[in-house]
């Protein structure tokens, strides 16, 4: 305890998902007060096009009374011409 997933769309160094999980647990261990050996992270891409009903659908949409942080983008609504 704590297992972090963090999803994202491909592209990323090593090197830069390495710093990323660095600084997650860095941090859960500060606010969490959990010792480092507790903690796993692991990351998943998910592609672009994928991303939709791989994440927002179910991990967003279908989980709102567990979401801390909510998003400001809605892929399933079509942008106006205002809001692009």
């Amino acid at each position: 305890m704590p297992h972090i997933i963090v999803k994202l769309y491909p592209g990323r160094s090593e090197k830069r998902k390495k710093r990323l999980t660095d600084a997650i647990v860095e941090n859960v261990v500060t606010i969490a007060g959990c010792e480092e050996k507790s903690v796993s992270v692991a990351i998943e891409e998910v592609d672009q096009d994928d991303w939709a009903e791989r994440v927002y659908r179910p991990d967003i949409l279908n989980n709102r009374s567990s979401l801390y942080r909510k998003p400001g983008y809605n892929p399933f609504k079509k942008q106006t011409k205002r809001e692009s």
